[in-house]
């Protein structure tokens, strides 16, 4: 997909691999083990069910149950800021209220549904309690997106330029 993009905003191959690249490995691990790091933390520490029987063995998030957390989590996100983004970059990268606004809610979009995913892998364990607090950067989320709206910030056209500098 990159290499397409590349392509379409008239870069050679080797911008493409710098591209891919980057995204594989600060996008999606880094950031990744960044956020199952986080999430482990918080869940073992903060969010753990209090035994009231001594005889029950405590059960604990695995730091790889919390990376899968995070991958099963960043596919539909991919999906919508890479996959639906490239075919809407057209209109995204325009300047105006509308491409502003579109590009901002197809970021709250994936970011929120990316939370909520989050959300529902640690909800499905027995021994954490209190998995709501996986929602409310979910909110965070809402309420800054028309904020940055109103300052005249487009994600799409940020991104676009941290990668392709040719995009006006």
């Amino acid at each position: 997909m990159c290499y397409v993009i590349c392509f379409r905003y008239d870069h050679n191959a080797g911008h493409a691999v710098f591209v891919v690249f980057s995204v594989l490995l600060f996008h999606f691990l880094i950031t990744g083990a960044v956020l199952a790091t986080f999430c482990w933390f918080f869940t073992n520490n903060y969010l753990q069910e209090e035994a009231l029987n001594s005889h029950v063995v405590e059960q604990r998030v695995e730091w790889l149950y919390a990376f899968d957390v995070h991958c099963n989590s960043f596919f539909p996100m991919f999906v919508l800021l890479y996959v639906v983004h490239y075919f809407l970059s057209p209109l995204l990268v325009a300047h105006g209220f509308v491409p502003e606004l579109l590009s901002n809610l197809l970021f709250m979009v994936a970011v929120s549904y990316y939370h909520y995913l989050n959300f529902l892998g640690y909800d499905v364990l027995p021994f954490l309690e209190r998995t709501t607090l996986f929602l409310y950067p979910i909110g965070i989320v809402i309420v800054l997106s028309p904020v940055l709206i109103l300052m005249g910030f487009n994600p799409s056209r940020y991104f676009m330029n941290v990668y392709f500098s040719q995009v006006q």
